[in-house]
């Protein structure tokens, strides 16, 4: 299967092994993808809830009201 803008990297067995993505083509599913992995990264790490947030942005002054 070809599609435009997209090239796989294959080792020496013909396995693919990484791709290519034409960014002007395909820039957002890259922005896609990226947020995906990213997210995936930090699932395991401290969360916050909202009102803790604000109320120490509050403290430095960051935050009104």
């Amino acid at each position: 299967m070809h599609v435009p803008g997209i090239q796989f990297v294959t080792d020496e067995k013909g396995r693919r092994r990484g791709v290519l993505l034409d960014l002007d083509k395909h820039g957002e599913l890259w922005e896609d993808i990226y947020d995906f992995l990213v997210a995936q990264e930090r699932a395991s790490e401290p969360r916050e809830s909202l009102d803790t947030v604000r109320r120490r942005l509050r403290k430095l002054g960051k935050l009104g009201g």
